[in-house]
C-alpha cells in the first residue's frame, strides 16, 4: 500500500498527545532499563513519537496472539545505542512493542528504546509507519 506525503507530514508534524519522557541523567535512564531488563540491548532516543497503529480487529487478534502490541516508537534522534546499530544522530524505527509498562521505555523484542525528553502519542497507519527505511 502507497503512502501519501500528506500521511507522512501528518505524522511527523500533525498534533498528538505530549507524553513526559525522562528528564534525568542520561546514565540514571540507563541503570534503571539495566536493572530492569537485565542483558537487553538499549537504544537511547529523543525527539520521539509513539505510534498507536490503526489496526482492523483481525489484526489487533494477530499481533496479540505473537505477544506484541499494536504500538510502535519513531525517533528523530539517536543519542546511543548500546549495540551500535545506529549512529549518534540518525533516526530510528523501532518494531512492534512488547511491553510499555515503563513510562520512560518502550521494549521490542530485541531492544528496549530509552525515551529522553518529553515525546507524543498519536495514532498512524501500519502503512505510514512501516514505510520509514534507512
Amino acid at each position: 500500500m502507497s503512502v501519501t506525503l500528506d500521511e507522512i507530514a501528518q505524522f511527523f508534524y500533525g498534533s498528538g498527545e505530549v507524553v513526559l519522557g525522562w528528564h534525568g541523567a542520561q546514565e540514571e535512564l540507563i541503570a534503571l532499563a539495566e536493572q530492569t531488563f537485565p542483558g537487553k540491548p538499549f537504544c537511547l532516543v529523543k525527539q520521539w513519537i509513539i505510534a498507536d497503529l490503526q489496526l482492523t480487529q483481525a489484526e489487533q487478534d494477530r499481533l496479540a496472539s505473537m505477544g506484541l502490541l499494536p504500538k510502535a516508537v519513531y525517533a528523530h534522534e539517536v543519542v546511543e545505542d548500546s549495540r551500535r546499530r545506529f549512529a549518534p544522530g540518525h533516526w530510528v524505527r523501532a518494531n512492534f512493542g512488547i511491553s510499555h509498562d515503563h513510562p520512560y521505555m518502550f521494549e521490542t523484542k530485541s531492544t528496549v528504546y530509552l525515551l529522553l525528553g518529553d515525546g507524543v502519542r498519536k495514532p498512524a497507519a501500519l502503512s505510514t509507519v512501516f514505510s520509514f527505511r534507512a
